[in-house]
Formats: structure tokens, C-alpha cells, sequence
């Protein structure tokens, strides 16, 4: 067998001279590709999946997707990876969180951190369940200052909402599961984005270019399972082909160069053993030109992916029509869950919505909207708005007021200047933990008057390090495959928001994650509750309030103080309970236990609840039969800005995990007792 190196392959005439493709149609399909989720040992299922949707291709016995064009000599083997690494389930604590263990070698050296905060997939006998990597809560920073270096595999925790290790077994979760992180289906700009883009690329571009016509020979595509360890799917295969005359692998992307890929001789651990079993005239790897390689954005960009298209087809001796459509895998972009009846299947559909929705602090309207939408229709007609934002319900005769307050706002960034390159540089609304959002999908919204058409939202990425030992970047940046005239072209200007991609997912029993359970969880709260209260039969002046800005200063609340807290008796806040209950964070401290109900939020760094008014909740959640927790914890809430007026700041909360990230935890139960809780102390005199 004889290793060449050979030339880059110029891109072939017809596909050259034909009219290029819309830029985004290129990056659709490839990131149909990225959206697969294959961790190693999962080839086999996935490559069953694609052929019976892919036209033309078979799964083989050693988990490889196969499509074979022509016939006779030369023969040639054309492949890409089907696989990325991932990792298993190495343990089942007693108290329901997985450990884990690496699957292939990743080449990033934030591989591990990158997956902190973020959701993930375990894939069992019985199909896929979802979890979320734990990670300190962005409220016990004070807790955490002295974890400076950047997490390994041995720092993650996976929470599929599992409270002991029977109900992992009871999940069909198992040792040696295999586990990947959740990504969507992410384009922007003409890039296709997520783990390795550059490599699934390539099984784009082979899987287009085995729709061609061989011109001479016979040319067999092998999308192969096994990349992460040495391509073992292709070695197996390659081992009974006898003599080829040329392998051609395109493997993971590599960042900058001139060229769209970078073609080499295939040697040491690249190939593993396809060199060794490979009877062929010569084995190349192309590289393809990727952004941001081996983070959980790498991006590759339309014209790269399309020169890879020629590069392969040259190598596969195929002739493209004009008319060439790119092969994509389906994707399917429906949240399909059973409906839980119930009220805590109507909370949890409420709370999904309402998660989902952006709302950065200073820019809630879409949120303020679907509040309004959402409200009976006698607290729709009382409903006001004042001058900064906030959401008023006035209830009951005029007086002995009390007032129940949750925030509509979520952590986020805003644009704050926008550097000559188009990448944007973000100042934080509220305390977001860098790290969670570091090499993550990125949304930068377009501000409208309340109720108003929303445009849609510029689709781009977090800009990750290249490197880095420590865990918290210095700044983040975020970058929309756009320069600065063109960002300004579009209407982007400093002060716009930015989230993450955002979707509400259930876990085990009764638990669900999200983005911005802090505070859409306490908004849904009051929603609920204000429906069970008769207006009527009140014997006291009862106030909703739904606020703004909340994050980073308490500003609506402080709004609302000004004019109306001298009237007030009492102000409830309706806001998380920041739990220890993780293996992130200390026991002795906040741990309010997952559904064990609500919780009274007796201490935090801003109120201290009367022993009176402790004693006065506890007894009537006692009385009424609600589940009802008494803690202290970290943070500060919308009362605490009304306090200074006279009314004591009552917090009255849910227990939740992992404030402040991109996936909080909370359990729909605790929801129940604490709307139960708002409606009986709405009511007592």
C-alpha cells in the first residue's frame, strides 16, 4: 500500500459554473446532519434510522450507512464519521444523578465545561431521556469564588429528575447508557453550526455526491460508525473489500487556512486502522475550514461545505447535475410530550410557554404581552400598565392592601458595542454565569411596541475560547456570520438583547427544565392563582403585580414601591428558592428538597421575615393541607425594593436548581402547593 499526498481537488466545472445554491440552503442541510445525535455505540440504530429514509443506502453489520454507485474498476471508497465523542453513564449515585465516562477524545480543552448547564440526552434500551449537567447556582457566587480552573469529565453531574437510584432504574437508565449533549438544528448566515459541523460536513457532502453518476469504476460511500475510535466501522468494511484504488475520509474540521480543506496523508492515531487493513493505491483525509473547532458551535460555512462537495465528488469520480439538492436527514423540530393531565399538567404547559418566550431585563414585552393574554378576563379589563412596564391588578374593597409580585424578566446580555469583525461584545442583565453560556446558540432580538408583529430573531453563536485552563471566560462576544455594516444594515444597535436557543423539556416525574424558570415559574404562579380568586369575595385590597428589570436592580419593583408601598400591609414575592439540594453546592446551607413543596423564604441577603408573619404562614399552610418548606438561601427579590416603605418583604417560593443557567430544574408540584399557598394567603384577613 502505498500513502500519498495528494493536491487539493479543484471543485468540478459543472458545479462551478452552475448558479450557487441560496447560502442558507447549503447550511440547512448540513446542520440536519450536526443535529444528529450519535454518540460511539449508537452507529448501528442511527444507521438503520437513515436508511430507511435516505434513498439507495443500507446499514451493514458493523453499524456503517452504505451506498454503492457503478460497477467494476477503479473501485473507490469514499467516508466520512458518523459518530462524536460523547460518554456513558459510569454510576448511579443514591440520590439519582449520573457520573460519567468519555466516550472518544474530543479536541477541545473545554469539551467538559462546555456541556456544564446544558441539557443532554441518554439514550437506554427504551429510547431517549433527557437530563441536565448540574452546575452551581449563579446565586452562590460567593460560594464558589475560589473555583477558578476550568471542569473536567470528573465534574459533571447529569439530573434526569430522578430522586434516588430506583427511580434512574425506573427510568431505563443503565451503566454504560450512552450520553450526548442536546443541541437544535442551528444555521445561521450561511454557517451550519454544533459539534463537529466540520466532519458532518463531510457526511453532507458524501451523502450528495452518492447521488451522482460514477463516470468509470464503482464508487462505494460509507457514512461510518466507529470515528471515534480510529474508525473502526470503516477498518471492519475496508478489511473484506480487497484492493481499492483510493480511500478518501473527511474527518474533523480544522480552524483558519486558505483553502476551503485541507487534504493530508492519513497517519497515526487520524486513521487508526484503516491504514493498517486498507489494501489501497492511497488513503487521503480533507480537513474541512471550519470556525470555533472542536467547541459545540463549530461552524462551517456554505461555500466551504460546497467545495467539499467538489473535492469529494472529484475523488469519487461523480458527475453532479446542475439540478443537485443536498441529501439531509429529516429533522424533527416538534416538542412531542404526552399531555399530563391535571393541574400540573396546566402548569407545566403554561410554564413552558411562558420559559420559552425571550425577555431580557428592559425587554419584556413579548412576555408582558402573554401575561396580558393569559389573565381572566375581569383582571384583563383591570389591568394596567404603568410608566415602566410593570403588569397592576387591583383586586377587593380598598383596604388593608397586601401585594403578590413576580418578574417577567429573565438574565441575559444586551449588545454592547459592535467591534469592525461583526462580532458584538455583551454587558450582562442580571447575574448570568458566563461559563453556561460560552459556545452556545445566541438570539439577538429585535425590541416592538407591546403586542406588535416580532420579527424574527438574528440567529448566531457565543464565541468561544480556543483554548483555556480557567472556567470563566474574561467577556463574552457573540458573532452572527455578519461584519459590522452589515450587523448595522440589519438594525442591530447597542443595547438590543441576546438569549440562548430556548426550549422547555420534562424530565422524570414531575420535573421539567428550562431557561428562565427565574422568574416565569413565579409569573405562571400568580397566573394561576389570580384564576382561582373571586374579586368579589374579598374582604381586602389584593394587588397583582407582574414587574420588570427585576435582574440586575429591581427597578419595576422599586417603581411600584415609590407610588403605592406606604399603602401596602405586606408584599409577597413570589421567586425562586435558590436549593443546595445538588451535589454542586453545600447541604448546610438553602437545602429545601425537590418536591417537598413551597417554600417560605424566611432569610436571604435583602429581608428577614418577622417571626409573626413565619409563624402566620406556616400555621395556614399547616391548616389548608399545603406542603410547605421554611429555609434561608442566597439572592434578593422585587420586595425587598418595597420593604423600605413599610410593608415586611414575605418571600413565598418553590425550591429550584442551577439559577441563573440555560437549564434550571424544578418540580411541577411544588408549583401546585405554592399557587395553593398565594390563593389561601390572598384570601386570610
Amino acid at each position: 500500500m502505498v500513502l500519498t499526498l495528494v493536491a487539493a481537488a479543484s471543485v468540478p466545472a459543472l458545479l462551478a459554473s452552475q448558479a450557487a445554491p441560496p447560502p442558507d440552503a447549503v447550511a440547512h442541510a448540513v446542520s440536519a446532519w450536526t443535529h444528529l445525535i450519535v454518540p460511539p455505540g449508537t452507529e448501528d440504530e442511527t444507521a438503520r434510522r437513515l436508511a430507511s429514509t435516505l434513498h439507495g443506502w443500507s446499514a451493514d453489520r458493523h453499524g456503517n450507512l452504505l451506498r454503492r454507485v457503478g460497477s467494476g474498476l477503479p473501485r473507490r471508497v469514499v467516508a466520512c464519521g458518523l459518530d462524536v465523542p460523547a460518554y456513558v453513564v459510569s454510576q448511579v449515585t443514591s440520590d439519582g444523578y449520573l457520573r460519567l465516562r468519555r466516550t472518544g477524545t474530543p479536541s477541545h480543552p473545554l469539551w467538559d465545561q462546555f456541556h456544564e448547564a446544558q441539557r443532554v440526552s441518554v439514550f437506554t434500551a427504551g429510547g431517549r431521556v433527557p437530563g441536565v449537567v448540574a452546575v452551581s447556582n449563579g446565586h452562590f457566587t460567593q460560594q464558589h469564588r475560589a473555583d477558578t480552573v476550568a471542569s473536567t469529565m470528573d465534574d459533571l453531574w447529569v439530573d434526569i429528575g430522578a430522586a434516588s437510584a430506583e427511580e434512574v432504574g425506573r427510568a431505563g437508565v443503565s451503566l454504560l447508557d450512552p450520553l450526548a449533549i442536546d443541541r437544535p438544528a442551528w444555521s445561521y448566515e450561511g454557517f451550519a453550526a454544533g459539534p463537529a459541523a466540520g466532519a458532518r460536513a463531510g457526511c453532507a457532502a458524501v451523502a450528495t455526491a452518492a447521488t451522482g453518476r460514477v463516470q468509470s469504476g464503482e464508487t462505494i460511500f460509507v457514512v461510518s460508525a466507529g470515528r471515534s475510535y480510529g474508525w473502526l466501522g470503516l477498518s471492519r468494511l475496508l478489511a473484506s473489500l480487497g484492493r481499492v484504488a483510493r480511500v478518501t475520509l473527511v474527518d474533523d474540521g480544522e480552524a483558519g487556512g486558505h483553502t476551503p480543506f485541507a487534504p493530508s496523508v492519513l497517519r497515526g492515531q487520524r486513521g487508526g486502522a484503516v491504514a493498517r487493513v486498507a489494501l489501497a493505491d492511497s488513503i487521503i483525509v480533507l480537513a474541512p475550514r471550519v470556525r470555533f473547532a472542536g467547541s459545540m458551535v463549530e461552524s462551517i460555512r456554505s461555500d466551504d461545505a460546497r467545495a467539499l462537495l467538489g473535492a469529494i465528488a472529484d475523488a469519487a469520480g461523480v458527475r453532479l447535475d446542475a439540478s443537485i439538492a443536498w441529501v439531509a436527514p429529516p429533522v424533527d423540530s416538534t416538542r412531542s410530550l404526552s399531555r399530563r393531565e391535571g393541574v400540573t399538567g396546566a402548569i407545566e404547559r403554561e410554564w413552558m410557554a411562558l420559559a420559552d418566550l425571550p425577555g431580557v431585563a428592559g425587554h419584556e414585552g413579548v412576555v408582558r404581552h402573554a401575561v396580558l393574554a393569559a389573565l381572566p378576563a375581569w383582571a384583563r379589563q383591570r389591568a394596567t400598565i404603568d410608566s415602566i412596564g410593570n403588569i397592576v391588578v387591583g383586586m377587593g374593597p380598598a383596604r388593608d392592601s397586601v401585594a403578590f409580585i413576580a418578574h417577567m424578566d429573565e438574565v441575559g446580555f444586551e449588545v454592547a458595542t459592535i467591534l469592525p469583525d461583526g462580532r458584538v461584545t455583551l454587558r450582562s442583565r442580571g447575574g448570568a454565569v458566563l461559563p453556561s453560556w460560552e459556545g452556545v446558540p445566541a438570539y439577538l432580538h429585535f425590541d416592538v411596541a407591546d403586542g406588535a408583529p416580532v420579527p424574527a430573531p438574528l440567529r448566531g453563536v457565543f464565541v468561544p475560547r480556543d483554548s483555556g485552563r480557567t472556567r470563566s471566560p474574561r467577556a463574552l462576544t457573540a458573532w452572527f456570520g455578519l461584519d459590522s455594516a452589515q450587523l448595522t444594515a440589519r438594525g442591530v444597535r447597542p443595547g438590543l438583547s441576546l438569549t440562548a436557543y430556548k426550549r422547555a423539556d420534562r424530565l422524570t416525574g414531575a420535573r421539567v427544565t428550562g431557561r428562565a424558570s427565574d422568574d416565569r415559574t413565579g409569573t405562571t404562579a400568580l397566573l394561576f392563582a389570580i384564576r382561582r380568586l373571586n374579586p368579589d369575595s374579598l374582604t381586602h385590597a389584593v394587588v397583582f403585580v407582574w414587574s420588570v428589570q427585576e435582574e440586575g436592580g429591581l427597578n419595576g419593583a422599586r417603581y411600584f414601591g415609590d407610588r403605592h408601598g406606604v399603602n401596602l400591609r405586606r408584599v409577597y414575592s413570589i421567586d425562586t428558592f435558590v436549593s443546595s439540594e445538588t451535589p454542586k453546592e453545600s447541604p448546610h446551607f438553602a437545602f429545601a428538597p425537590l418536591g417537598g413543596g413551597a417554600v417560605l423564604r424566611g432569610l436571604d441577603n435583602a429581608s428577614l421575615v418577622p417571626r409573626a408573619e413565619r409563624a402566620r404562614i406556616i400555621a395556614l399552610a399547616r391548616d389548608r393541607a399545603i406542603p410547605l418548606q421554611v429555609g434561608t438561601t442566597f439572592g434578593g427579590t422585587d420586595g425587598s425594593a418595597i420593604q423600605p416603605w413599610g410593608p415586611p418583604n414575605i418571600g413565598l417560593s418553590w425550591p429550584g436548581r442551577y439559577s441563573h443557567g440555560p437549564a434550571e430544574v424544578l418540580d411541577l408540584r411544588d408549583v401546585e402547593a405554592l399557587v395553593r399557598l398565594i390563593v389561601e394567603v390572598a384570601k386570610a384577613p
